[in-house]
């Protein structure tokens, strides 16, 4: 059975996404959480021993000309404008030279 979510654990991941949560919405965070666990352990409780693992973007596709080939499954770059770039950087606790400062995640 996969750990269950304490209300300590999700403090902490509270405290790491920086976000502040009444006892409603831990409860119910909780709730979710031991949910998504649960999916997960079902997921790994499925043989998938004669599933191809995916190494990259690549795909294996059969062509009748050519038999296998691998195809791109990513779309091509493109450039845009008006992008969001630098959005909500004024809610970040600290910032220098445009980009968001973080405390290090090693120590």
């Amino acid at each position: 059975m996969a750990s269950k979510i304490d209300k300590k654990a999700l403090e902490h991941l509270a405290e790491l996404s920086r976000i502040k949560l009444d006892e409603k919405e831990e409860e119910k965070l909780i709730k979710d959480l031991e949910k998504i666990l649960q999916h997960f352990e079902e997921l790994n409780s499925l043989d998938t021993s004669g599933v191809e693992p995916m190494n990259g973007p690549l795909r294996q596709s059969v062509s009748e000309a050519s038999g296998t080939e691998l195809k791109n499954s990513f779309r091509d770059d493109e450039e845009r404008m008006n992008t969001n770039q630098g959005a909500g950087t004024d809610a970040f606790p600290e910032t220098k030279d445009g980009f968001l400062k973080v405390p290090p995640v090693f120590q």
